[in-house]
């Protein structure tokens, strides 16, 4: 399997330098990322470099006064763009990496967390700068995404804020969110797809569920580190 993948990853790796987008940039970046803990090769290092330099040169075209991110406006799976600097950040040592992964993670914690709760940009109409965001309808792979940016940004930084912050935004799942609905369906195991200003969106996805698992394991990671740790 380890033989299949590496040469799925190989033949993908190219292709990379075709596209623009940096979301694209930035799941080939948690690849990258992958596959190095798995068996390092000094030659990922210049293309995580490479990918990070362009997600910080469109961080610095679109930061303007109290706008600190890449694009113009917040759409969907928002966090996976500084998780990916923090990523690249954790493998190149470039401190623009980790400097502009601060600022973006900050400027996303401080539009969607409201009054202590996590209010996701909503899909309906989403937030363009200068503009107003919309509350909803919420996505539960938003609520992945943070979680995963969150506790990469606590093991690069060791500041238990971002612990804390992937807590808070995990209980949007449990029912700590704008409407107070429980979005995890523990009959099941699944995830409902959305959470609207008027409804849920009682379809459970998989990429809902998935999302919610992916979430729930990753705080699972940081809690089994935490208590080694506290053992040693």
């Amino acid at each position: 399997m380890r033989s299949v993948a590496s040469d799925i990853f190989d033949r993908g790796l190219p292709n990379v330098w075709k596209s623009v987008h940096l979301r694209l940039y930035s799941a080939v970046l948690a690849g990258i990322h992958e596959v190095y803990q798995a068996q390092p090769d000094e030659s990922l290092i210049g293309s995580a470099e490479k990918l990070g330099d362009f997600i910080v040169a469109a961080f610095r075209d679109q930061c303007k006064d109290d706008w600190h991110w890449f694009e113009p406006h917040l759409t969907y799976d928002n966090a996976r763009l500084p998780q990916a600097l923090f990523l690249a950040y954790s493998l190149v040592q470039k401190q623009e990496f980790l400097d502009v992964a601060e600022q973006a993670m900050n400027f996303l914690l401080n539009t969607q967390m409201v009054e202590g709760v996590y209010v996701p940009i909503g899909n309906d109409g989403w937030y363009k700068r200068g503009g107003s965001r919309s509350m909803y309808d919420q996505q539960p792979l938003e609520a992945a995404a943070m979680v995963d940016a969150a506790v990469d940004g606590y093991y690069v930084t060791k500041e238990k804020r971002y612990l804390k912050a992937a807590e808070d935004i995990f209980g949007w799942y449990l029912g700590r969110n704008s409407r107070g609905a429980i979005m995890y369906d523990a009959d099941t195991g699944g995830c409902y797809d959305g959470l609207a200003a008027d409804c849920i969106n009682k379809n459970e996805g998989s990429e809902s569920s998935i999302s919610y698992l992916l979430a729930r394991l990753r705080l699972e990671e940081t809690r089994r580190s935490s208590l080694r740790r506290k053992k040693i």
